[in-house]
């Protein structure tokens, strides 16, 4: 939810309409539909999604946000220099700690698939990657294969909002 819980006062009478706003559509909000959001793909020369289709969709309950980004190239996608970054649909929470993000990278001329991790830092806006698990090469347009139309990036990703 987006609202802060009642203040309740001693005396207060409670109605149906109070009831529902504070327990019923709170508790409904975990079960309501995801909200679709356009993520932006950046680096250090930038990317240019062409005929690609890029999707992002997340739910937030309190502070947590789970979000999902899913890339899939297209014949005129250009995919720039440097490392790769994903918009966050809500900025994360000022703290020390990073957030997880798990991200299946598809090659289709190989039908190989690969893990990548990555994270949120603090007061972020833009997820980053690592990839493969275990190696020190960011995410970029020829790691960890060389992208093409095709191939597929599908990320996942759970952290705390500043709001």
């Amino acid at each position: 939810m987006t609202f802060s819980p009642r203040t309740w006062v001693v005396g207060e009478t409670v109605s149906a309409a109070l009831m529902n706003q504070e327990i019923r559509d709170q508790l409904n909000s975990m079960f309501a539909a995801w909200t679709v959001y356009t993520p932006t793909w950046s680096a250090s020369t930038a990317p240019s999604l062409g005929n690609g289709t890029m999707n992002g969709r997340y739910m937030k309950i309190g502070r947590i946000v789970i979000a999902e980004v899913n890339l899939f190239p297209g014949s005129q996608t250009t995919y720039g220099a440097g490392s790769w970054a994903f918009s966050l649909p809500v900025t994360s929470a000022s703290k020390s700690t990073t957030s997880l993000v798990m991200a299946r990278m598809y090659d289709a001329s190989t039908s190989a698939n690969y893990c990548g991790v990555g994270q949120i830092g603090s007061s972020d806006t833009a997820a980053r990657f690592i990839a493969p698990s275990g190696s020190t090469v960011n995410v970029s347009a020829a790691s960890p294969f060389t992208w093409a139309a095709g191939d597929e990036c599908r990320i996942a990703m759970v952290y705390e909002s500043a709001s």
